[in-house]
């Protein structure tokens, strides 16, 4: 019985994941040399103003989700002024709007009867929703040449109603997503 509850969670959890609308990319400075990075830092906010950065304990997720993951890459956490590359992350919310109409044209049509496109007449609805779409925006900056190097994106569907837990759980799976192809792989040639 309990092996059954294990394999139900985690057939759960692969549809769930299955239908995220979270979307990636990541862009990097082919001119870098992403094997000499070996440590980081955050960068230190010079302004009091936080208008684009996400509440506290958001930020606190984020940043920890971050430094796992490039942990899991080797890359350490240290003081800015001897990292190699200085990491920074901003939010956005955008509202979007979509809109599906569905016209049917079933109904009773007095020389054919009860049949589809044979009505004589059309019935239309119209839904629209409001949605918002964030997104979440990682830099990786040369701390000796102050030149970006790379940056990453990922951008989901706002869902209202987390827990907290579920919050840590979204935030982790963004960052591991957008961070799954750092460092970037020198193309071919």
């Amino acid at each position: 019985m309990k092996q059954v509850k294990v394999v139900l969670a985690a057939l759960s959890l692969c549809a769930l994941s299955a239908c995220s609308s979270m979307k990636t990319s990541s862009d990097y400075d082919p001119a870098a040399n992403f094997n000499d990075v070996k440590t980081y830092a955050w960068v230190e906010k010079k302004t009091q103003d936080s208008s684009y950065h996400l509440d506290g304990l958001m930020d606190q997720r984020v940043r920890s989700a971050v430094d796992s993951q490039l942990s899991l890459k080797g890359v350490k956490l240290t003081e800015p002024s001897t990292a190699d590359v200085l990491v920074n992350y901003l939010t956005k919310v955008d509202k979007k709007i979509n809109v599906d109409t569905f016209n049917t044209n079933y109904g009773y049509n007095p020389y054919y009867g009860p049949r589809w496109g044979m009505s004589g007449s059309m019935h239309t609805q119209t839904t629209v929703r409001e949605y918002e779409v964030g997104t979440l925006i990682l830099d990786m900056v040369d701390r000796e040449s102050g030149k970006l190097i790379w940056r990453g994106s990922v951008a989901d569907t706002i869902r209202d109603k987390n827990t907290p837990e579920e919050r840590v759980e979204v935030v982790n799976q963004a960052i591991a997503a957008m961070l799954i192809n750092y460092p970037p792989k020198p193309e071919a040639k």
